[in-house]
């Protein structure tokens, strides 16, 4: 499974929980424990947080050392 700008928070926190923690950690999106981030998409939070089209294109691309193998 490959993390992208459409996928669910709640997914990336369920089943990418390193990736969830970066975000915090590193781009203080601290809403990925928020009851609301299970229903907004990466790149909805991330623009809720003032993120430039760019920056978010950017953010995707780093998060792919966390991406799993599907099946």
């Amino acid at each position: 499974m490959k993390i992208k700008k459409t996928t669910n928070l709640g997914e990336i926190m369920e089943k990418f929980p390193k990736a969830a923690d970066y975000l915090m950690e590193r781009y203080s999106l601290h809403c990925m424990g928020c009851p609301m981030a299970s229903m907004e998409t990466l790149e909805e939070g991330l623009w809720g947080h003032g993120f430039s089209k760019k920056e978010i294109e950017g953010i995707v691309e780093e998060l792919g050392v966390f991406d799993q193998k599907s099946g």
